[in-house]
């Protein structure tokens, strides 16, 4: 096990941060303390290289990714944080590091609209432009998309979590167990040898009680029926309905009024299949919310509050796209209120790495740069799930990942995404010190400041 990074552990130091100024006044001024140079077309960060500099994912502490910007005469220049006396620099149209003393380490910064900043060659139209695939070269090239950065605080400022009548569901942080149904306890899961590394220890009525209030589910279709396999169903004898642990959600929120659920299909059924196993659910229709009704993609997200006086307790996503299903002749799911999670969400690459040995930390989309972490708009923000699991679940591996999940949701994935996380997910949530559900307890008290 690699230690733990030490970074700035409090994600409420104050910084100078970039505020997009409206029409008329003083455009938004540079940042003065430590920053990420985050693509704005592809989430990914600016990396020294050992001297070249690339387009890498985003990784915290551990990569060269961290510059201060300094103001100079004719400019700024752009200094790495860890490696002292070296700034971003340039030769000819290609991105290099050199000492802050040389030629060409002097650079235009302009604010542009979205929180964006171009950097440039003083008196030259030549912008930095990044990469759109992690590792390549970053160069100098003409405006555009790929020429905007977003410079990302490394620690956010952040203010008080609004009280409990105005907070919102993407300010909210919920606790996630990977794999859910993946339990030992509820019914067989997989065949062998990944029966035996199941994901959690508990059942679903178990991790109910204990607070997990995300579910990562596997549905696969047995018998015109979708049921809850890892991997595959081959060899699983009687695997557990969805339409079981759905039901066992629908009860709880009926019994827990102001309780919300979210789940999460990695989703092998039909469209036909999947809408016979929710009707056959009692009750879910009365709890089921239904985003892509109430107008969220163009007013935002409802308070808490709100979903909780209206009894709209449950919210599905499904990985599947829509352009998948129609290119099957399938209904949308969307249809019978099943939400494709791309649509709404963004979520980082599911694996650290084996279930033994170090980990990978980086955080980065799951669904590559086209859809980066980094997505946002003014009236819509999405949820961002944060997967922080390994390959196979070893229970000492998972206790201290899981007491490491604050760090890595605050000082690696919430700069990576611009974003504090609404769901956190992991295995053997009952592990770790602090606990998956104390994190989320920390989470719950700020909110990312506005304007940065």
């Amino acid at each position: 096990m690699r230690p733990l990074r030490f970074l700035c552990g409090s994600a409420a130091l104050a910084l100078a941060l970039p505020v997009l100024s409206p029409a008329g006044q003083a455009a938004a001024a540079v940042p003065v303390s430590s920053v990420y140079l985050q693509n704005y077309a592809t989430g990914l960060n600016v990396a020294d290289s050992g001297g070249t500099v690339a387009a890498h994912n985003p990784k915290g502490n551990e990569d060269h990714q961290q510059w201060t910007p300094v103001a100079v005469d004719g400019g700024y220049q752009l200094r790495n944080s860890d490696e002292s006396g070296t700034c971003l620099s340039r030769s000819g149209t290609s991105a290099v590091t050199a000492s802050c003393g040389a030629a060409g380490t002097v650079w235009t910064i302009t604010a542009g609209a979205d929180s964006t900043y171009t950097v440039s060659a003083p008196g030259t139209s030549q912008y930095l432009t990044g990469s759109s695939s992690d590792s390549s070269a970053v160069a100098l090239g003409p405006a555009g998309d790929p020429a905007r950065w977003y410079l990302t605080p490394v620690s956010y400022a952040t203010a008080s979590m609004p009280s409990a009548d105005t907070r919102t569901l993407d300010q909210v942080t919920f606790l996630t167990s990977h794999n859910a149904f993946a339990n030992g306890v509820d019914g067989n899961f997989a065949s062998f040898p990944v029966n035996l590394f199941p994901n959690q220890n508990y059942g679903i009525s178990r991790q109910l009680a204990d607070g997990v209030r995300g579910f990562m589910l596997d549905d696969y279709t047995v018998s015109g029926q979708a049921v809850l396999c890892h991997n595959s169903c081959d060899g699983v004898s009687s695997p557990v309905p969805l339409a079981t642990d759905l039901k066992r959600m629908v009860d709880f929120l009926k019994a827990n009024p102001g309780q919300f659920v979210t789940v999460f299909l990695e989703d092998y059924a039909s469209s036909d299949v999947l809408k016979a196993s929710l009707a056959s659910v009692s009750g879910l229709s009365d709890v089921l919310y239904r985003p892509d009704q109430e107008g969220v993609a163009t007013k935002g997200w409802p308070t808490m509050a709100d979903l909780s006086a209206r009894g709209k307790q449950l919210l599905i996503f499904s990985d599947r796209t829509r352009a998948s299903d129609t290119a099957n002749g399938w209904a949308t799911r969307d249809t019978f209120g099943v939400m494709y999670q791309r649509e709404w969400t963004v979520e980082n690459y599911w694996s650290m790495g084996g279930g033994l040995g170090d980990s990978d930390w980086s955080c980065y989309s799951r669904w590559g740069t086209g859809r980066p972490l980094t997505v946002d708009s003014a009236a819509f923000h999405p949820l961002f799930v944060m997967n922080h699991f390994r390959d196979y679940t070893i229970s000492g591996t998972a206790s201290t990942d899981n007491g490491k999940l604050l760090n890595r949701a605050q000082n690696f994935c919430t700069p990576a995404a611009r974003k504090k996380p609404t769901y956190l997910a992991v295995d053997r949530y009952d592990l770790g010190s602090p606990t998956p559900l104390s994190t989320v307890g920390t989470l719950n008290t700020y909110i990312l400041a506005p304007g940065q």
